[in-house]
């Protein structure tokens, strides 16, 4: 047993250990000069390097991970896109989509019509209309009309409900039930409303 250790250690001391720098030069010893200490000295430096190669190991590698937390790739952009998504907030959302636009001139339509921005040159039905006298969003409906029978009572009592508003609603192809709290309207053609001076209602911006 004693054997294979002392084998064992003058391998690795072999591997491992560097000449010593005051025998560089000066040949073999003889093998029976100093046998003995000579022997433990080397099992000694052996075990030192072993155990300093092996310190040398953890401290590298707890450096290592220390490196690979604090250096974590766009960790700081994660999370920051996390909270944007996440954000209620309308006007950051507004800031990164641009500027919103307006119709102008604001049209209504039949349900053939396209809803998108009117202008002059491309002529669609608003879909972000608003009341600026009772500050309701503008409702419509594809292929409706409003019944003769609706009054303002109805539309202040029931906005902006479509199960207790389609009572009142009346199945046509090609029209479009506009409606808020205080006006509404049944159309089929195309219609600017600059020509109808009843309505409050404006583009809220698309």
């Amino acid at each position: 047993m004693a054997k294979d250790l002392d084998e064992l250690l003058d391998e690795v001391e072999a591997k491992f250990c560097k000449p010593d720098p005051l025998r560089l030069g000066t040949g073999e010893r003889p093998q029976g000069f100093g046998g003995t200490h000579g022997s433990e000295r080397n099992r000694a430096e052996a075990k030192e390097n072993l155990r300093s190669t092996e310190t040398f190991k953890k401290e590298d590698d707890l450096e290592t991970l220390i490196n690979e937390i604090f250096e974590e790739p766009d960790f700081d952009k994660k999370n920051f896109k996390l909270k944007s998504k996440s954000s209620g907030n309308t006007s950051v959302r507004a800031s990164i989509q641009g500027p919103r636009k307006s119709c102008g001139p604001v049209y209504l339509g039949g349900s053939t019509i396209p809803y998108g921005i009117g202008t002059n040159t491309s002529q669609r039905a608003c879909d972000r209309l608003r009341c600026v006298a009772c500050d309701f969003q503008v409702v419509s409906y594809d292929d409706y009309l409003w019944d003769n029978s609706c009054d303002y009572l109805f539309f202040r009592n029931n906005m902006p409900e479509f199960h207790k508003l389609k009572t009142k609603l009346v199945k046509k192809e090609g029209t479009r039930a506009y409606a808020c709290q205080c006006s509404w309207r049944s159309v089929e053609e195309l219609t600017d409303l600059q020509t109808d001076h009843r309505f409050r209602w404006v583009c809220g911006k698309h």
